[in-house]
């Protein structure tokens, strides 16, 4: 027979998965042993740890916790879905990674003015100075649009300004189709929760993503169209365009007096 090659010390560990294996698998309880036999000081540090477990297991996660993990679980889609206000829109945009463009570092450009508007103007991508600052049409487009606004009596804060993409794209280029499709699901959350009387889109890009369309800007514009069965959406040229281009002014012109009658038509807020 092979000598007992157990030791005091292994007899303590032993003892101590026993006691807290049982402790698990049965509930709390108590045992007697000669003192001799076991050392009591080790006992009480197993039961301590035991409790400190069975204590840490029956808490009751708080309603915040509870929230915090619900939304943790679910989806991008489900989450957007979710969103209630423009806040907590613009801090799940925030966190999106599939709303940035190839270009690193680029800052979160959400929209800005009135969340309540009855005329919402959609461009197409932040610039430089846009994503500098963080809002859309601040650069030398959006000083002319401010203008182009108050000609037909609007300011700046009557409306709520966005674009169809939230990150700047490299060099200023177009949109992707892949980008375009990406941002378009919050686009379209930020549209129901501003809930609009009037979309006015800027630029080809910007009516083209809207629309569903690969027709002209040309042939686009100078009517009003069905966006969602709910909004009415018209769309005239990018204030980028008219810098570059003078001859679009005129008719750029005539499509803004006719948003600001159907605006008046429809008792769009004064």
């Amino acid at each position: 027979m092979c000598p007992d090659s157990t030791t005091p010390d292994k007899l303590i560990q032993d003892i101590k998965r026993f006691l807290k294996r049982e402790r698990e698998m049965y509930g709390d309880f108590s045992i007697k042993l000669p003192v001799d036999e076991l050392d009591l000081e080790e006992v009480a540090k197993v039961d301590e740890t035991t409790s400190n477990s069975e204590e840490s297991s029956d808490h009751k996660p708080t309603e915040t916790e509870e929230q915090e993990t619900s939304a943790e679980t679910k989806s991008l889609p489900e989450r957007l879905e979710a969103c209630t206000s423009l806040e907590e829109l613009r801090e799940l945009c925030a966190k999106a990674d599939v709303l940035r463009t190839d270009l690193e570092g680029t800052n979160l450009v959400f929209g800005v003015g009135n969340p309540n508007a009855d005329l919402m103007l959609i461009g197409e991508a932040p610039g430089a100075e846009e994503d500098k600052q963080g809002e859309p049409f601040v650069g030398k487009a959006g000083q002319l649009l401010n203008k182009i606004l108050a000609a037909i009596d609007f300011d700046r804060e009557d409306v709520y300004i966005a674009n169809i993409l939230k990150h700047r794209p490299p060099n200023n280029r177009n949109p992707k189709p892949e980008e375009r499709e990406r941002n378009l699901p919050f686009l379209l959350k930020q549209i129901e929760l501003v809930d609009p009387k009037l979309i006015l889109c800027l630029g080809k890009v910007s009516a083209q993503t809207l629309l569903e369309s690969d027709n002209s800007l040309k042939s686009m514009r100078g009517k009003f169209h069905n966006f969602m069965d709910r909004y009415e959406l018209l769309t005239t040229y990018h204030p980028a365009a008219l810098l570059r281009h003078a001859k679009w002014k005129r008719p750029t012109w005539e499509d803004v007096q006719m948003l600001r009658k159907r605006y008046d038509e429809l008792g769009g807020k004064p």
